[in-house]
């Protein structure tokens, strides 16, 4: 007596292939703008001391790496995707949803930068303040 498996054919695997290089693509593309365009902040905040802003610029742009691409391969997770037509509507909701929270880091990141120079600038200003000879 032998026992026949019925196997049904998916679109998971597909499914991964695409959004990895999706998800991995958006995430370098958005670090490279928001770190490449985030150097005068940088500056700016470290009081023009370049060496020490573009190195920590750099420990931003790998954490903003490991934030984003490690959330990406938590959600990962695709159910069974049977129809070319449901791979199209799970990839597009999983990518959307995936942009949008990237960009509410990206609009994060650019916060903190806003509120670095601030905080900066009116240092400078008390300093300022302080020492009127200088």
């Amino acid at each position: 007596m032998t026992a026949t498996i019925l196997t049904t054919a998916t679109y998971n695997f597909s499914a991964y292939m695409i959004y990895l290089p999706v998800v991995i693509t958006l995430t370098v593309f958005v670090s490279q703008f928001l770190f490449k365009n985030s150097k005068t902040f940088m500056i700016d905040i470290f009081h023009q001391k370049e060496d020490i802003a573009m190195a920590t610029n750099s420990l931003f742009k790998i954490g903003f790496y490991l934030l984003n691409i490690g959330f990406a391969l938590c959600i990962i997770e695709f159910y069974e995707i049977t129809t070319v037509e449901s791979l199209v509507v799970d990839m597009s909701e999983k990518i959307g949803k995936f942009s949008i929270y990237l960009g509410i880091m990206m609009l994060l990141n650019l916060l903190l930068f806003l509120k670095g120079r601030k905080h900066a600038m009116n240092k400078d200003k008390m300093i300022k303040n302080e020492n009127p000879a200088v």
